[in-house]
């Protein structure tokens, strides 16, 4: 045998082999739906017999490997099952010679076979034949399984025959030596009356009962007949056979102990109620009861004395594959008893000796394999790596299948298969194509350009830190290459068998390490009067302690700012970000991704210095609504690739909070005055006045004249012009009267719409009392007898009633006061 049946398990050498194949030209999707109903009938219960007899199909299975079958039963093609289509009487001739044929190639093993013929109808289909079924079409043919369940009762009738024929004790009769191909030119001239060859014919055909008995349902004779061939075969040193009787005592301990078979659960038996007894009163093992429950099978273990207990079949195991590795010719039957032991220490959780026996057999030498066999073989043992919980050597293998799938030696490389395989790795190595499964830290065309991108951005993501600098440079380049003749963006990707692959975000270039939102300009912070209308601004809450402090990072970033942006004035983020590539990163295109409110992003582009450090960058855009924004992440685009990175997916960002509200328009007042500006610039009282400080020198009693002139430059409608004066003295007993004014030529201009400006004259008469003050004059030294720093400034965005009458200067001692000029809309914030 040169071709492994990878999918061998212990309970198949009870089986009995049917090939069902093809005869002449057959649809293939019509020969596998008839073939899919065959192969139901995959256990049948012994009329007038308490047994079951269980088959295995076959729709493809080399002679070759039948000539193995003295060696294990199991091996032996029994049934043949033909499948043909014949269109009228003149081709059925022709059709019953190529069934003929057919069975000539299973001929020295065949017990039974039957011919299913489709599409023949006439005075041939009425001829009554125990072989050859007519049917008219595929649709037809309801009875197939009754036909094949009678095939199975007569190839269990030829069974049981040869069983008994070959049981019975005939003394003085001689017994033939059983041999497997390899072995049949060692025995030629050997001398057949000693006692060492009788006791190996002996323990041979022994062995080949066991067999027999194994299939026909006998449990409890095929265990005798098994010890009993091991002890013969071990007094001769008939390693290979002995091999051989230790499996088959592995296979039927195995099916006494575990009888809903070890394939696993797709592959696995299904117990039956009707399931029988092996023969008179010795109940079958493992049997159901009547009511459904299993029976116990304590007592059974304890009659069975010839049956293993779960250890030992393991032990056997590893003798039997000991004495198959002294056989170079004996390869493949040591591999597939390596796969079978795999399988029963799976169900016995015993997975470090299961990755024993698989080591094993992936060092067993079986020649010459094609690469399909060889993809083939990979395949499986990654299969039984995961069946026993080694993910990531699963992984390896199929990872190993893959590249074999577009090796250098195949004509026509197979890169769908390879990729399937590829795709199918990834769970094993703790890899993930879906950007939040990011939880840890071949360059070749597969499907086109679309999906290099895909698999480019977790190879960047995760092996960022492995990758050296020529590697870096490599996979950048390629990125780039390939994104030139199909952009990559954030849309799923789905592939020809279904599967899904999401968007990765470029989040590692560049890298962002905190995200903070500004403040307005001083100029255009809008702030809100306390007392507005007589109503009570202040928003305190009840004060509740908890001992418990939830620390999310999460609410971190939805906690509310305590300032304000304003619907139609720019807003800024700033973004601390460096590049940790080896080169100049060009981010063509970053902007804000935000949420709540309609917000209009100017992205920015950056060239970033070969790992530059820490930058700032700054992020600016319009909301042009209002209520409250979220900053959720940011856009870019990196080597031809545009990715959305979330704030929640990065990892290590801080951030103050990302929620601030946005509140509808505001007007905005630029004011200007006919006077130079001071060298000294006086600090505002409050943070709701801006301050404009201009300079003038008069002496007592001199008047001039300050024209103030107020621009709207924003985009609301300016409607209250307000304006008070005070008086602002650092000596003490000075008073008097600077400024004057008159409103109703200004008011006549209101409102004042954007664009349009309004001026007012101020009257500034310096009227002094010296009366009284002895050290007046000498502190005045320094101005002469002048007022200078008189500052003018404006709290804009204010809600007040008009006052257009002045207020009365005060003298109190130790008060600072400015004058004043307010602009304010008639409605409250």
């Amino acid at each position: 045998m040169s071709v492994p049946d990878y999918m061998q398990c212990a309970e198949d050498h009870q089986t009995v082999l049917v090939v069902v194949q093809p005869v002449g030209i057959v649809p293939e999707d019509q020969f596998f739906k008839i073939y899919k109903r065959i192969a139901s009938v995959s256990q049948v219960s012994i009329r007038d017999s308490q047994r079951l007899l269980y088959i295995r199909y076959r729709h493809h299975y080399l002679p070759e490997n039948n000539e193995w079958g003295d060696f294990q039963t199991h091996r032996k093609v029994v049934g043949l099952i033909s499948i043909t289509t014949c269109a009228s009487a003149k081709e059925w001739p022709q059709t019953a010679e190529r069934f003929h044929g057919q069975k000539e190639v299973y001929s020295s093993t065949l017990y039974d076979s039957r011919l299913l013929v489709f599409g023949l109808q006439g005075e041939i289909t009425e001829q009554q034949r125990t072989d050859v079924a007519f049917y008219p079409n595929f649709e037809e043919c309801s009875d197939v399984e009754k036909r094949v369940e009678d095939f199975v009762e007569s190839i269990f009738i030829v069974l049981e025959s040869k069983r008994l024929d070959r049981a019975t004790d005939k003394s003085g009769d001689k017994i033939p030596l059983l041999c497997v191909p390899f072995e049949k030119k060692d025995f030629v001239g050997l001398d057949t009356d000693s006692r060492h060859y009788k006791k190996r014919c002996q323990g041979r055909m022994r062995k080949h009962v066991g067999d027999l008995c194994l299939q026909a349902g006998m449990l409890q004779d095929a265990l005798v007949h098994y010890h009993m061939a091991v002890e013969l075969l071990r007094g001769v040193n008939d390693f290979l056979w002995l091999g051989a009787a230790l499996e088959g005592l592995c296979s039927a301990s195995v099916i006494f102990h575990y009888p809903g078979g070890t394939a696993g659960k797709t592959a696995g038996r299904k117990p039956s109620i009707s399931q029988p007894a092996d023969a008179g009163k010795r109940h079958r093992p493992g049997a159901l009861t009547a009511n459904g429950i299993s029976a116990d099978t304590s007592t059974e273990i304890g009659r069975a004395k010839n049956c293993l207990s779960p250890e030992d079949i393991i032990e056997k195991y590893k003798e039997a594959i000991s004495y198959y590795g002294k056989y170079k010719n004996a390869g493949v039957i040591e591999l597939e008893a390596c796969v079978k032991a795999v399988r029963v220490l799976a169900i016995q959780k015993r997975a470090r000796e299961a990755s024993e026996f698989l080591q094993n057999a992936v060092y067993i030498n079986l020649g010459q394999l094609s690469e399909e066999e060889k993809i083939q073989r990979y395949s499986i043992l990654s299969e039984l790596y995961e069946l026993i919980g080694f993910h990531r050597k699963s992984a390896f293998f199929k990872r190993v299948a893959a590249m074999q799938c577009v090796a250098p030696t195949i004509p026509e490389p197979g890169w769908r298969a390879c990729y399937k395989l590829l795709l199918e790795t990834l769970p094993g190595y703790s890899l993930s194509l879906d950007p939040k499964d990011f939880s840890k830290g071949r360059r070749g065309q597969l499907e086109g350009p679309k999906y290099c991108f895909t698999y480019s951005g977790p190879l960047i993501f995760f092996l960022f830190g492995a990758l050296t600098l020529i590697e870096k440079k490599e996979v950048t380049q390629s990125l780039e290459n390939y994104t030139s003749k199909c952009p990559g963006g954030m849309e799923v990707i789905t592939l020809p068998d279904g599967l899904k692959l999401p968007p990765v975000p470029f989040t590692k270039l560049p890298i962002v390490r905190s995200v903070r939102l500004l403040n307005l300009p001083v100029s255009l912070r809008p702030h809100k009067v306390k007392g507005l209308l007589g109503q009570n601004m202040s928003t305190a809450s009840p004060f509740i302690y908890s001992p418990i402090i939830m620390h999310n990072r999460g609410e971190e970033r939805c906690k509310k700012i305590d300032f304000q942006w304003v619907q139609g004035d720019v807003c800024e983020v700033q973004l601390m970000v460096y590049n940790p590539m080896p080169y100049e990163l060009r981010v063509e295109n970053m902007g804000l991704l935000t949420s709540g409110v309609e917000f209009e992003s100017l992205p920015a582009a950056l060239s970033l210095p070969a790992e530059s450090g820490l930058y700032p960058v700054t992020l600016v855009g319009v909301p042009r609504t209002a209520g409250n924004i979220t900053v959720n992440g940011y856009h870019t685009s990196v080597f031809g690739v545009t990715s959305d990175c979330l704030l929640e997916g990065l990892v290590g960002v801080k951030t103050g909070g990302c929620l601030v509200e946005v509140i509808p328009s505001l007007p905005r007042l630029q004011l200007s005055t006919s006077l130079p500006r001071s060298a000294h610039t006086a600090q505002p009282m409050s943070k709701e006045e801006l301050s404009s400080t201009v300079s003038v020198q008069l002496f007592n009693g001199e008047m001039q004249q300050l024209t103030i002139t107020l621009e709207n430059i924003g985009s609301e409608g300016i409607e209250t012009l307000e304006l008070t004066s005070k008086t602002v003295s650092t000596k003490e007993k000075v008073f008097g009267e600077f400024l004057s004014w008159e409103l109703e030529d200004a008011l006549s201009h209101l409102p004042l719409k954007p664009g349009q400006a309004v001026t007012l004259a101020v009257s500034i008469k310096v009227k002094l009392d010296f009366s009284g003050q002895e050290n007046l004059l000498q502190d005045l030294n320094d101005d002469g007898i002048s007022v200078t720093g008189l500052p003018i400034s404006s709290p804009l965005r204010q809600v007040l009633k008009p006052r257009p009458e002045t207020k009365p200067v005060s003298s109190e001692s130790g008060k600072a006061e400015y004058s004043h000029i307010k602009v304010n809309k008639q409605n409250p914030l």
